[in-house]
């Protein structure tokens, strides 16, 4: 095998596949990055197993071939060399020749035949979107994501479709998030739980403007086509929490406000709450009418803070783990929302004033 490539192009294809290379394996192939070399192009290929990346890129191919070589070395390598232009070349031993300006590293790859082969998934089941539509639900709803791997299903988004709209759910536990974007009436019905690791990844490969992304699911796989690049994943199996559930059909209290007014508001109390000790909450009191008042007490000091607010229904005297409010609130971009309490130890849920494109649903601290 035997190319030509630019480095800079090189870097960030590297960049991008070693997302998906294994880190704790007990095979040393795993820990490194398929290089295939065929016509005009070279695909770069990472896979732990679980999740793989295939990324394509330019250049000059002289011999082809493919060769397997340590994900590490070969990132820290690339990123070091001198010149915008990298030669890479293999033999039949397996060794690798790395040049770039008057650099030459020699180093030794693996053969390619004990790679494993990335699934294939077909395109039976298709959902094309715009990479800024999929950016966006992702930056919504993964923050979600449980890290509690006793509750496995919780570990992934539900992502779903009705035909005419896509819709993506997290939980994990102590707060809900729930996204909807209406598409149109020419997609498939389905479900199916994807990890929230890969959906990290995705999220940043994926470009905020409308190129699109084609999603292909088979029973245990999904496929996340962006052009030059494709990602492959293991689904989640398993029966996802009935979400709908635990969404309140009823209000005692609603606020509406200004989110950025409110994030802003938490963002200072949370100044002063050093750790995430759940014995350290922000509190919400309306004492006066149009008014919500935050305040925080630690041994560090005291916040308290007046909001204006559109108040109907009781009033309430409640405490949140503020990080929940603020991680919800940093992905509205709405001018006001709508804020339902259920008394002091129900759940609260953020939604628009207007239609259901979101809520998120956030459970009190009991004092």
């Amino acid at each position: 095998m035997k190319f030509i490539c630019s480095r800079d192009r090189l870097v960030e294809i590297v960049s991008i596949v070693q997302k998906a290379v294994s880190t704790r394996s007990t095979l040393p192939i795993l820990d490194g990055i398929l290089i295939h070399a065929s016509e005009n192009s070279v695909r770069l290929t990472g896979y732990d197993l679980e999740t793989g990346i295939e990324a394509l890129m330019d250049s000059d191919v002289s011999s082809e071939g493919e060769i397997v070589i340590n994900s590490r070395l070969f990132g820290d390598i690339i990123r070091k060399l001198p010149d915008e232009n990298v030669l890479l070349e293999s033999n039949e031993q397996n060794q690798v020749t790395i040049e770039s300006g008057s650099s030459v590293f020699s180093i030794k790859g693996f053969s390619a035949e004990g790679y494993p082969k990335i699934p294939i998934v077909t395109d039976d089941q298709k959902i094309s979107l715009s990479q800024g539509v999929l950016k966006e639900m992702i930056r919504q709803t993964n923050f979600a994501v449980s890290t509690d791997e006793s509750r496995p299903t919780l570990n992934g988004c539900l992502f779903s479709s009705d035909g005419f709209a896509v819709e993506m759910v997290a939980i994990d536990g102590f707060r809900l998030a729930i996204r909807k974007r209406l598409i149109g009436t020419d997609l498939p019905v389905v479900k199916y739980i994807i990890p929230g690791k890969t959906l990290s990844e995705v999220g940043r490969i994926l470009s905020a403007k409308d190129e699109e992304v084609v999603i292909y699911s088979s029973s245990n796989h999904i496929l996340f086509d962006i052009g030059n690049v494709r990602i492959v994943s293991r689904l989640i199996q398993g029966e996802y929490m009935n979400y709908k559930s635990i969404l309140p059909s009823s209000a005692n209290t609603t606020l509406v406000v200004s989110p950025q007014a409110m994030l802003e508001a938490l963002e200072r109390a949370s100044l002063i709450i050093l750790s995430e000790d759940r014995r350290s909450p922000v509190q919400f009191t309306m004492p006066i009418d149009d008014t919500l008042v935050i305040s925080a007490q630690t041994e560090v000091g005291t916040l308290r803070e007046e909001i204006s607010v559109s108040i109907t229904g009781e009033r309430i005297d409640i405490d949140f783990n503020p990080r929940y409010f603020i991680d919800a609130l940093r992905v509205i971009e709405k001018e006001e929302i709508s804020i339902i309490f259920n008394g002091s130890v129900g759940p609260c849920v953020i939604k628009p004033t207007e239609g259901d494109d979101f809520s998120y649903l956030v459970l009190p601290l009991r004092r």
